[in-house]
């Protein structure tokens, strides 16, 4: 099918429930706050600075839809885990979420990002459940690979297969924004997950 990349907007930041979108198909890009999804979207979009990269981690809790070449929705979710939020703050971002997922919206692929320099946190692992838990086919997209040494990064890829033995992810993969490793892989992932017939 192919995605014509020059066709991308920012068609909402959803707030509310209520600013959820249908109609497309949709790929979740979700990972806890500083592991570098910001990065990660500009760098498949081929965008400097489509999505922001916050510099007060954890501040911002939108969802973002990027609509693609009017065929798939890119759907951003707010970070994490970031300490230095209120327990109160949480709580309202955990309902947010919740509703997103509870909402029937096309939900066909997410990328689970995690930082390829460390060990997953259990919110990463907690992800994973809750991803599958959704029925929502997944994978693993270890970032920042630009910042270990090829023997390390190859190590440490081999561990988190080991993390997630008892999961099921489609795929656990290196990327990096900098070097675009792993960029063609993730757009393949994106039009694969975009045809066919809508996931139960």
């Amino acid at each position: 099918m192919g995605l014509n990349l020059h066709q991308v907007q920012l068609k909402i930041s959803a707030v509310r429930p209520n600013q959820f979108q249908k109609g497309l198909p949709e790929v979740i890009f979700c990972g806890r706050s500083n592991v570098g999804k910001s990065s990660m979207i500009n760098c498949l979009l081929a965008r400097k600075s489509l999505a922001r990269t916050s510099e007060k981690p954890g501040k911002t809790a939108t969802i973002n839809y990027y609509e693609i070449d009017h065929k798939l929705f890119l759907v951003d979710l707010p970070g994490y885990g970031y300490a230095k939020v209120s327990y109160a703050e949480k709580e309202r971002w955990s309902r947010f979420m919740e509703a997103y997922f509870n909402f029937d919206g096309d939900k066909r692929l997410a990328f689970s990002l995690v930082d390829l320099r460390h060990a997953p946190t259990a919110a990463d692992l907690d992800m994973a459940v809750y991803l599958e838990q959704a029925g929502i086919p997944y994978w693993i997209v270890a970032t920042k690979a630009d910042k270990l040494s090829k023997t390390a990064a190859s190590e440490n890829l081999e561990k988190l297969q080991e993390y997630y033995q008892d999961l099921h992810p489609q795929k656990i993969l290196a990327f990096s924004s900098k070097t675009r490793m792993g960029r063609d892989e993730l757009l393949e992932g994106m039009e694969k997950a975009c045809g066919g017939e809508k996931n139960a």
